[in-house]
């Protein structure tokens, strides 16, 4: 459907703070705003969380977690960047595309998804204010207007349910209030990038109903050369529109209820595939790469349009022993994108015998378009007794239905199919949590779901072979966790969490179009081990906090991406194992110089001597291969999972020097690292990456009362050209990320 006309009636139209991480600091700002208390000047401020459903001190929860407040969000978006910007922004977090701004993949401690299909399932759950976003093209919807942003690491299935092995990305945005407010921030930089992010509060009556409307609209011109066609600035260009309208009415202290419309209109281009850029025989940037040009006789401008809207309604009453939430939401999302897969150009003679490809060899032109028809309702109702005692107890129910066509066609081949995914699930949950004595904190939690998916073919092609091809899978689990938080002084504390969670069974259709049949794979379960300390010392001018964890998965869930094949098939290896650490830091080395620093480090291992993999075309597999049915296969026992990078790395620093009475000059970089990264299942010697780094630097005046800044900026600063992915099926193509941004922006507040 087409919502761009509905949509849009929803669209409204400081001292810097900055907070990378979860135990980094938000500087001097509201604590209603931004989920930080105050504190005393030149110390560190609270970080309030809602990993329990309940905000809490970070210090004081048994989990680990990371966040990044709501400059801070600006600031990384400072050059219209998307959601796959938050990659490597918190330890253990990675996030990547090669469906551009529609189809993010996420990725925590090595656990995710490489499946490019608008239908894959990921173990990675999106929760943006309290509703799950599950389809890939709902968690591509435009972060504006935001309060704050957590990242959960580790199974967080009791409380959030929907396929949370790995973790959760937590979003919340602001909320209307009962005094008139607004934030404004815009940029403006190369390329004609562009990037109005705001919101304002209007207390209709005062401590009864409350509007806030938020918006945002992101511009880039296009800036990519065709060397095929000897078109000028064709590709890379993109307008994305999104708004947000939500009214809180409160009839009384104890009952709230908020309702909220959201939409976004994306208008933009699809990643650009770069074809032969890689070796052979390493990873390096070989001389057909040319960040400023692709060699593309296809793919009709690499065109992606999508529209979402997310509706929701919530309700809260505050009874004497317990409040009452019940959450209520619909979403959809509709759109299509489409590319010149294979990355070069073929020239053919009369006969349609191939005279010349490039750049490199092409060994057979692809041209694609997946499109997705999608509708999803969630409900949760959950009763949660009133902070304060002794005990801590919370019960709930939640109800999830999805349903969606995706459709894909070749231009030239395939032909058109479309399939048909359905979902359905229900649970039950509880936690418990009993502080034992003035220094220990014992939770607990269940969740029994049940979960069954459905497929059919309901377009089919001459390809796709006869029939529906009905598949049902189901699966109905228990999983559960405990925990224990233990203060071991004023200002240091240590916990430990086992958690036990899993990934429903998913379907996989694409293949369909290509002539095979649907792929199924089993539950994944997942046992994680967790311990981790937290502690505030120095007069509390620094925050250390860190966490080890092992897990095993049985029967985990990969998808083999790719290989001379083009195929994309659900496989369950037999098991998989990772083990790393996280650390969060912050330093206030003066009340007005912040420094603040994160590490991970992850080592994940496949563990299945059977499982066989198809490869690619033209790159060195440095894998074990057997030949399965006349096809070459890799064997990937002992691989890293894919997209897993082995280390991340981040540091911020921000140094303020006072003019006059009322201001301040403020420098602020930040710089993020990851470390070695394999893209798919097998191992080559083309298809990883290492050593990235990237930087940004923002220099501006604020005043230090708060209503504004202006500053200078460079997001990408060394211009540094950094492989994200690659695609492997016809050639060693790869795409990568985005080019060096300097611009100047604004910020009002309100």
């Amino acid at each position: 459907m087409t919502i761009r006309s509905t949509a849009t009636r929803f669209l409204g139209t400081s001292t810097l703070a900055f907070a990378t991480l979860a135990a980094q600091p938000a500087l001097a700002q509201d604590a209603d705003v931004t989920g930080a208390q105050e504190t005393a000047a030149g110390q560190l401020n609270t970080i309030i969380v809602t990993a329990n459903r309940r905000e809490e001190n970070l210090q004081d929860v048994a989990v680990s977690a990371a966040t990044l407040d709501a400059d801070t969000v600006k600031t990384i978006f400072d050059a219209g960047a998307e959601v796959t910007a938050l990659a490597a922004r918190v330890p253990g977090l990675f996030v990547e595309s090669s469906n551009g701004r529609a189809a993010p993949r996420f990725y925590i401690r090595g656990l995710g998804n490489t499946d490019f299909d608008l239908a894959a399932s990921q173990p990675v759950s999106v929760v943006m204010d309290e509703i799950v976003l599950e389809n890939v093209t709902l968690k591509a919807f435009p972060i504006f207007d935001v309060e704050r942003i957590e990242v959960l690491r580790g199974p967080q299935g009791t409380l959030f349910g929907r396929n949370t092995p790995a973790g959760i990305v937590k979003i919340d945005t602001a909320r209307p209030g009962d005094e008139f407010a607004a934030r404004f921030s815009a940029s403006y930089g190369s390329f004609s990038s562009l990037s109005l992010d705001g919101g304002v509060t209007v207390p209709i009556a005062p401590g009864v109903a409350s509007l806030r409307v938020s918006g945002l609209y992101q511009h880039r011109d296009d800036w990519i050369d065709n060397g095929f066609t000897g078109q000028d600035d064709v590709l890379g260009g993109y307008d994305e529109l999104a708004g947000r309208a939500q009214l809180l009415i409160t009839p009384d202290s104890r009952l709230s209820m908020l309702g909220t419309v959201a939409f976004r209109d994306l208008d933009g281009t699809s990643t650009p595939f770069r074809a032969n850029i890689l070796g052979p025989g390493n990873n390096d940037l070989n001389d057909n790469y040319d960040r400023d040009t692709v060699f593309y006789d296809a793919g009709g401008g690499n065109v992606a349009e999508y529209n979402a809207l997310i509706a929701s309604f919530r309700l809260d009453y505050e009874a004497d022993f317990a409040t009452l939430t019940s959450i209520t939401a619909y979403a959809e999302s509709d759109g299509s994108s489409r590319g010149d897969i294979d990355g070069g150009w073929i020239r053919r003679d009369a006969n349609g015998d191939v005279i010349e490809t490039g750049p490199g060899l092409i060994w057979f032109e692809s041209d694609t378009q997946d499109s997705i028809d999608l509708d999803q309702f969630t409900h949760e109702v959950r009763l949660a007794s009133n902070p304060g005692d002794m005990i801590d107890w919370q019960v709930g129910m939640f109800v999830f239905q999805s349903d969606f066509d995706v459709t894909t066609v070749g231009f030239g081949f395939p032909p058109s199919v479309t399939v048909r995914h359905t979902n359905d699930a229900w649970a039950t949950f509880g936690q418990l949590s009993v502080q034992a004595s003035n220094a220990v904190k014992l939770t607990g939690g269940v969740r029994w779901t049940d979960d069954k998916k459905r497929f059919r073919v309901v377009s089919p092609s001459f390809i796709s072979g006869p029939g529906a091809q009905y598949r049902i899978v189901e699966d109905d689990r228990l999983s559960w966790d405990l925990s224990a938080f233990v203060d071991v002084g004023d200002d240091a504390s240590v916990y430990a969490r086992i958690a036990n969670g899993f990934r429903a069974p998913t379907i996989q259709g694409r293949d369909v179009a290509f002539g095979s049949p649907p792929s199924v794979a089993t539950s994944e379960k997942i046992m994680s081990y967790e311990a981790g300390f937290k502690s505030e010392f120095a007069g509390r001018t620094i925050r250390l906090n860190g966490a080890v964890y092992y897990y095993t998965i049985e029967d985990p869930q990969f998808s083999a991406v790719g290989g001379a094949g083009n195929l994309v098939q659900l496989v369950n290896a037999d098991k998989g194992r990772g083990l790393g650490f996280e650390l969060d830091s912050a330093f206030q080395v003066t009340p007005d110089f912040l420094i603040t620093a994160g590490l991970s480090w992850n080592d994940t291992k496949i563990q299945d001597d059977a499982l066989a993999v198809g490869i690619c075309a033209q790159c060195t597999v440095t894998d074990p291969t057997v030949v399965l049915s006349g096809n070459t296969r890799a064997l990937v026992d002992g691989n890293p999972f894919p997209n897993a990078p082995e280390w991340i790395a981040d540091v911020t620093a921000r140094y303020a020097f006072p003019v006059g009475d009322t201001g301040e000059v403020f420098f602020f970089t930040d710089w993020a690292y990851q470390g070695k990264t394999n893209f798919f299942l097998y191992e080559s010697e083309e298809f990883t990456a290492n050593n990235q780094i990237e930087g940004g630097l923002r220099i501006g005046y604020a005043r230090t009362d708060g209503p504004f800044e202006v500053a200078a900026f460079v997001r990408n600063i060394t211009d540094a050209d950094n492989v994200k992915g690659g695609i492997d099926f016809n050639n060693n193509t790869a795409f990568v990320n985005d080019p060096r941004v300097f611009g100047i922006s604004a910020r009002v507040n309100y």
